[in-house]
């Protein structure tokens, strides 16, 4: 019901033609804001472009993140197939589960997205020793999938896919990101785990599983700390993190109303400058904008993803109207308007 309502009215970055002035567009969210919840709990001066902090609560709440890792018995029985095949060829390759799949297992979660970082080859090339080392145990090789760079879909570094056990793994390596001026494509090349974990865009996603050491690795040495205290946090200083990927402010704002943490105040004061706020607007097309806005709006909080967007004072950026845009008045028009 929230995400429908809110998706109906908000979710113009792709083809939107609202049939209203775009003066009217706040009261839109006004309007939708309040079919969904009593009217008490807003006021059109919190939906302006400077909101009080109603949405992103100034302190967190508390967050119960696990000692360890407790795999599922589909999980151990990758993992083990993996550590075959780095013994069976005598490789020695670390592998590293990434990113989300850690931060929810911590959390008591469940994920099915595993994805495998390498630190000494590239993802297809460990496919295929998967699948010799299957061929070797008389089991039928694996179809591999590998999905090739496109930064144009926001893909920058080739992903190779394998099923094992009825569950499909990514493979990636490890890599190291440079950015130029006047683009969000970085120029990849192989990294340590650690360089790894420092280009990521939150310290609650760069946490490692190592599944050959059987431990969990926090190269930024803050990720299970601020996942414990509720915080999103990058790890290289955030306007620097912005500027090289302004997408990321719209990350952390999806993730900070997602899991109901609270948004470190040097990224909100980085995300409020106003080189962040041209970033966004120059580096990142509105259909890629687009997907994170419906990824927010049919998450478990889009009020709360709403509500910081317009608190960081991002509402125009995000939700701005096409250059040249003349709107259509339709006969009778403004009695929709009415709150």
């Amino acid at each position: 019901m929230q995400a429908g309502l809110l998706a109906q009215h908000l979710f113009f970055p792709f083809n939107f033609r609202p049939h209203c002035s775009p003066l009217s567009l706040p009261r839109l969210i006004f309007q939708t804001l309040r079919a969904i919840k009593p009217p008490k709990l807003y006021s059109k001066r919190n939906l302006g472009f400077r909101c009080r902090s109603t949405m992103v609560s100034s302190s967190p709440p508390p967050v119960v993140v696990k000692d360890k890792i407790d795999l599922t018995e589909k999980e151990r029985q990758i993992f083990d197939r993996l550590l075959e095949v780095v013994r069976h060829f005598k490789l020695r390759t670390q592998l590293r589960v990434a990113g989300g799949w850690v931060r929810d297992k911590l959390l008591g979660r469940e994920c099915y997205d595993i994805d495998i970082a390498l630190d000494d080859m590239k993802g297809e090339e460990f496919c295929e020793k998967v699948n010799e080392y299957c061929s070797y145990i008389g089991q039928e090789e694996k179809k591999i999938g590998v999905i090739r760079c496109n930064p144009a879909q926001s893909k920058h570094l080739e992903t190779a896919r394998i099923r094992l056990f009825d569950m499909w793994i990514d493979f990636v390596n490890l890599r190291f990101e440079s950015y130029c001026e006047n683009s969000r494509i970085p120029t990849m090349q192989f990294g340590t785990a650690e360089e790894d974990a420092y280009r990521r865009d939150l310290t609650i996603n760069s946490l490692f599983y190592n599944i050959n050491k059987v431990s969990i690795e926090d190269f930024t040495n803050r990720g299970i700390s601020d996942l414990k205290c509720g915080r999103i946090v990058t790890p290289l200083p955030p306007k620097e993190t912005f500027l090289d990927d302004p997408l990321r402010v719209l990350r952390a704002i999806r993730f900070g109303a997602r899991f109901e943490f609270v948004l470190d105040e040097e990224l909100k004061k980085a995300a409020t400058c106003n080189e962040v706020k041209v970033a966004i607007s120059k580096k990142i097309s509105r259909e890629r904008i687009g997907i994170e806005i419906d990824l927010m709006v049919s998450g478990n909080q889009p009020l709360k993803a709403m509500g910081c967007i317009c608190e960081l004072e991002l509402f125009w950026i995000v939700f701005s109207l096409p250059h040249n845009f003349e709107p259509v008045f339709p006969e009778g028009y403004d009695r929709f308007l009415l709150v």
